[in-house]
């Protein structure tokens, strides 16, 4: 359903499992909660950082099959936001 937002006043991602590319090569994978004034707030999110064992694109694709395996509850992405894609796009 296009435009359909989860909860009134919060806006169209909200609730959505999201893909974020930062600026410092940083990719997190978690349910988008909103943008605040330091960044954007996800729940259930992992992290991948650049040099990990697991290469970015294994990190994305196992998201993607198996579901995000959650390490943080609650996350503030502060880095500059590169992409903000939809897992399920992917």
């Amino acid at each position: 359903m296009s435009g359909h937002v989860f909860h009134p006043g919060h806006d169209d991602l909200h609730g959505i499992t999201v893909v974020l590319e930062t600026a410092t090569g940083k990719t997190v994978i978690g349910r988008w909660h909103e943008r605040v004034e330091k960044g954007v707030v996800l729940h259930d999110a992992a992290l991948h950082e650049p040099g990990s064992q697991q290469t970015r694109d294994d990190f994305v694709t196992r998201s993607l099959k198996f579901g995000v395996k959650p390490e943080h509850r609650t996350l503030v992405v502060t880095d500059e936001l590169v992409s903000v894609r939809k897992l399920a796009d992917l």
